[in-house]
């Protein structure tokens, strides 16, 4: 379930942790934290058993998602977060719908956004891994399929909660420090790293995420309107498609997508990759200092091929 686009939205009822009715907050808390604790032993089959049947289709995707988060929760204790129940029984059809939670008080509002979602009863479930060192955490999509079989799994996401050892909140602050300091390219993908940590599941919104996106949005001379980039690199001129966050081997990572010359030979290819990762760091030194490492990405024919990542210290 992804955040809806840009069309009609359809508003639910969502009830928030602390207002749940007892049995419905023990029927969540035992249903998500099951489901919570066969990800983290990767109890792939517990898992399947409790896979919605409208989803069996997803199947593999889901347990894909489950191994791929195995060390996002290596060596950490399962603990519930949030408990959110989202009432979308009054569709008529499937439709984009929105669900606004907002806590007793009435003090802060969680705004949940799901595309096409049939009617029906579901609950989002966010738990962590509290001690793991990449502090994982889990967001459950529950739907509920009937007295007779309960809560069952529609979706699940896991991403890790702190990167390089620090979390989402550290790299906001060096965000904002980053930006006093006028290094606003090393500040925007710095905001991006805390926003990648601070977001446990991409339907989810809340006031926290909308302050740092306006933060980010208000730096100048930042990367948000700067590519394609070309760089001049001697005789030669690369033209750099894009710069982004990359977490994929799970360290603060900036992936480079660039316009190859066309070389084959793998020797050439690496020097070449070596080469335009070396020309951003020039033009961009802020990064070298604030980030582990560059990753290259050449793209032809809109396919975008991973050609090599290097630690920051390896890249003249």
């Amino acid at each position: 379930m992804l955040l809806a686009a840009a069309r009609p939205l359809h508003a639910a009822s969502c009830t928030t942790q602390a207002e749940l009715q007892p049995q419905d907050r023990d029927a969540l808390s035992a249903a998500g934290g099951r489901l919570a604790i066969a990800v983290a032993q990767q109890d792939l089959a517990a898992l399947k058993a409790a896979l919605l049947p409208a989803v069996a289709a997803d199947w593999e995707g889901i347990s894909s998602e489950a191994q791929a988060g195995a060390s996002l929760m290596k060596g950490g204790q399962v603990q519930l977060r949030s408990l959110y129940l989202l009432d979308a029984t009054s569709l008529a059809a499937p439709a984009d719908t929105q669900f606004f939670c907002t806590s007793a008080s009435g003090s802060l509002t969680v705004t949940l956004t799901m595309r096409a979602l049939p009617p029906g009863r579901y609950a989002l479930v966010l738990a962590d891994a509290a001690g793991a060192p990449y502090a994982g955490q889990l967001g459950l999509i529950l739907a509920w399929d009937g007295p007779a079989s309960g809560w069952k799994l529609g979706g699940l996401t896991i991403r890790p909660g702190a990167i390089e050892g620090h979390d989402g909140v550290w790299w906001w602050t060096r965000a904002r420090e980053l930006a006093k300091d006028n290094q606003f390219w090393a500040a925007w993908y710095a905001y991006d790293a805390a926003r990648a940590l601070l977001l446990p599941v991409d339907i989810l919104s809340s006031p926290n995420l909308e302050k740092l996106s306006a933060e980010q949005s208000a730096l100048r001379n930042s990367p948000q309107t700067a590519f394609p980039l070309t760089l001049p690199d001697g005789p030669r001129v690369w033209k750099i498609n894009t710069i982004h966050l990359d977490l994929s081997l799970l360290h603060a990572d900036l992936g480079v997508v660039y316009e190859s010359t066309g070389v084959t030979d793998p020797a050439a290819v690496r020097t070449e990759a070596i080469a335009v990762l070396t020309a951003v760091l020039k033009a961009q030194p802020g990064l070298r200092g604030n980030f582990h490492g560059l990753w290259a990405y050449t793209v032809k024919d809109a396919k975008r091929t991973p050609v090599l990542e290097l630690p920051m210290a390896q890249i003249p």
